[in-house]
């Protein structure tokens, strides 16, 4: 993947005052998503984002250039100066929250956090590359943030809300360790249709019974792919002063064995999906994504697959 394009579209809203904070996460506020199924998804999450991070670091330059347009408007929104204090949830290798790292120094600092202790080992060494010493890292479920209250000056989380299993009790937190008048800034997937790039794998997976249909109700990549939706959870939380807006990427890649293996490195469903078949059908496969995405096919062989992801920003 050799670059990405993006343009702003989608439209502002200022949130009035929500509901109001509904109790902290700890005290079973949030999408009443409690008891042993979700303790069991939130083992399987941490396990799957574990096996993921090798992958993840293995690809780091392509993922850091595809997100660098949504990480980009996440700092601007939250405006960061220095000597702040800024907290990124579901952090991954921190692309997001180093950028923040810098505008914050030398006094101010940031906080990356993140379930998967192998995401973090890859954040360190790219925070070491780049010479900053004001970051801090911690392993946790965003639903639990080990934070006081009123403890941050803002919090950035970069496609992480629609993975957890309680993405409202986690927006609770969010608020909870927020001075007043501190922001969230906060992308997640538009819907499978605006994103190309994973709609044609899934869709051949699903056409070959190799994948089910997603639940709505479950945390997944596009759990949250509706602006509406990510409006009334941020109102629910008790934020306010709200904006959506969205960016639009193209995701270049060189080839479509660039994009193929690197789908396959970071996508712990797809690998095992489609490397448990036999040579043959992942030959079939292969050749059934390619010609979904030839319409982002260039002559020379290149692809420019577009996606779309839904960004906003709110007050506490």
């Amino acid at each position: 993947m050799s670059g990405a394009e993006h343009s702003n579209g989608g439209t502002d809203g200022a949130g009035g005052m929500g509901a109001g904070a509904l109790g902290s996460a700890r005290s079973g506020g949030g999408e009443e998503r409690g008891g042993a199924d979700a303790d069991e998804q939130r083992r399987r999450s941490a396990e799957h984002w574990e096996d993921a991070a090798p992958g993840w670091v293995r690809r780091q330059h392509a993922i850091r250039e595809l997100g660098a347009p949504v990480s980009m408007w996440l700092v601007q929104a939250i405006d960061p100066q220095a000597g702040q204090r800024v907290l990124e949830l579901a952090a991954g290798l921190g692309e997001t929250g180093l950028l923040a790292a810098e505008l914050v120094a030398p006094n101010g600092g940031v906080i990356l956090s993140d379930q998967a202790e192998g995401m973090l080992d890859g954040a360190r060494v790219r925070a070491a590359e780049l010479g900053l010493t004001n970051v801090e890292f911690q392993t946790w479920n965003a639903e639990w943030i080990d934070l006081p209250v009123a403890s941050v000056d803002a919090v950035l989380c970069r496609w992480g809300y629609m993975l957890m299993v309680d993405p409202l009790a986690a927006l609770i937190e969010t608020r909870r360790v927020l001075r007043p008048g501190g922001r969230v800034a906060l992308a997640v997937w538009d819907a499978l249709d605006a994103n190309p790039w994973s709609l044609a794998p899934m869709s051949v997976l699903r056409e070959r019974g190799l994948g089910g249909q997603p639940d709505a109700d479950a945390p997944g990549p596009f759990a949250l792919g509706d602006p509406e939706r990510v409006r009334e959870l941020l109102l629910r939380a008790g934020f306010t002063e709200l904006t959506l807006d969205a960016v639009d990427l193209r995701y270049r890649h060189e080839s479509f064995e660039t994009f193929w293996e690197t789908m396959l490195d970071i996508s712990r469903a797809l690998h095992d999906a489609v490397l448990a078949q036999p040579a043959a059908e992942v030959d079939r496969l292969r050749a059934e994504v390619a010609a979904r995405l030839a319409p982002h096919t260039d002559s020379d062989g290149s692809l420019a697959i577009p996606g779309r992801s839904l960004v906003a920003v709110a007050s506490a």
